[in-house]
């Protein structure tokens, strides 16, 4: 009768400690798969924003791969950023940088600057803000036109000393009621601009040409 019982109590506890296991081992698979997927989706999402800046005809190389990280106080607030090199047949095209403008009017500005190899904008996007709901968050392309306007301009096209907001003598809009988001911006891709001219040449170094 002891033995019986104890049999049952093994068995009863075998069977606990399967169901454990495989209860364990579908949810970290399935930790696994979502992350993986998240992933994948982060990836995409980025994707889209570098294509919104660059078309496909410009490089020929894997532009999420050919990266650098560099820290540089003209780019953000002391944080490390990545800059994304695009080539063509070898030749350099295209550089898209992430910067940082630290004085919005609610924190960060997170932007992609994608530069020619001229020194001219192709463009500008912000990845990332918190800026306020129908009034400072129309420097997101997806809620006005406003970022556009740094298309094909460059430190000589205005003139440096015109990469301003008209408020304060320049050249760019601010939006009505509020200056100061459209101010970091401008202030942001100048600074990225002059960044890019300063270094350049290193930029765009690869491993095997050095």
């Amino acid at each position: 009768m002891i033995k019986k019982t104890i049999e049952k109590i093994i068995i009863t506890g075998l069977i606990l400690a399967g169901f454990a296991f495989v209860g364990n081992l579908s949810v970290i698979s399935m930790e696994r798969l979502t992350h993986e997927q998240i992933a994948i989706n982060k990836r995409q999402a980025l994707l889209d924003k570098l294509y919104q800046l660059i078309d496909k005809k410009q490089f020929d190389n894997d532009i999420l791969e050919d990266k650098i990280e560099v820290s540089n106080d003209l780019l953000s607030s002391k944080q490390s950023v990545v800059i994304y090199r695009a080539f063509l047949k070898e030749k350099p095209t295209v550089a898209i940088i992430q910067s940082i403008a630290p004085d919005g009017y609610s924190g960060s500005i997170f932007l992609l600057v994608g530069i020619k190899i001229d020194g001219s904008l192709l463009g500008v996007r912000v990845t990332a803000h918190k800026e306020t709901p129908g009034l400072g968050d129309d420097i997101d392309a997806n809620k006005s036109d406003w970022i556009l306007s740094f298309n094909n301009t460059s430190l000589s096209n205005p003139k440096l000393e015109n990469w301003k907001v008209k408020k304060d003598g320049g050249q760019f809009d601010q939006f009505t009621g509020a200056t100061i988001s459209p101010r970091a911006i401008v202030k942001a891709v100048k600074k990225t601009l002059i960044y890019y001219q300063q270094n350049k040449a290193e930029l765009f170094k690869r491993e095997s040409n050095e």
